[in-house]
């Protein structure tokens, strides 16, 4: 069967915009102010931890534990406030069931991601999820997407990839899978030369996938 493997942030539920939120709270109280462009390089783009700026400013390893802790507490917290599901995703998803496979393939923790999908009524529509714990190095590394392809036996032509980012593109290609981008609030100016192709919306991710479906 086709499958689409779907990234989590930024496609399926609204979350980063409350990572950065989280990680600039934590950030100003040891004086070190992150601006959002800077947040859209090193987490959208790179695919690093925005924390390396208190590394770089010769903060201990102690401290940065606590400020990675205090992070985490409130980016739960952000999520679990109210639905972060995007507009569009579950009737792009009802349109998909049943006709091709589908699964997750996310840089989000477990936790994170049960949390965010708590209430969004969405993982029925998903044969498997792959999470961090599950594979040794994150996007922008192959490791997610070799990941899925190997334990669920998935052939490469067989899949498309569906991003919103910078790294998350570059993963998809270094797996040698086919990508599309789905433009979001942050990651609109990225770099996406590498992508099959650029989609203004989630609603036409159905009719892209199901042309790929056909000829597979």
């Amino acid at each position: 069967m086709f499958t689409v493997l779907w990234d989590n942030d930024g496609v399926l539920v609204d979350t980063e915009e409350r990572y950065f939120q989280a990680t600039k709270t934590v950030l100003d109280t040891v004086d070190i102010e992150v601006t959002l462009e800077q947040f859209k390089e090193i987490s959208l783009r790179q695919g690093q931890s925005v924390l390396t700026l208190a590394v770089e400013r010769g903060i201990r390893t102690e401290k940065i534990a606590e400020l990675r802790e205090e992070r985490n507490r409130l980016y739960a917290k952000l999520i679990g406030e109210q639905s972060c599901v995007i507009d569009g995703v579950e009737e792009t998803l009802q349109s998909l069931h049943g006709k091709v496979g589908m699964g997750v393939v996310t840089s989000s923790r477990r936790d994170h991601f049960e949390m965010a999908h708590a209430k969004s009524g969405l993982l029925a529509y998903f044969d498997f999820v792959l999470t961090v714990e599950d594979y040794p190095r994150t996007k922008p590394h192959p490791d997610p997407y070799l990941a899925a392809l190997g334990r669920f036996d998935l052939r490469r032509e067989k899949c498309v990839v569906i991003e919103d980012s910078q790294r998350g593109l570059a993963s998809a290609a270094a797996a040698e899978l086919e990508c599309l981008i789905v433009r979001s609030k942050l990651s609109e100016d990225g770099d996406f030369s590498r992508a099959a192709k650029v989609l203004d919306d989630i609603s036409c991710v159905p009719d892209e996938v199901l042309k790929r479906a056909s000829r597979a």
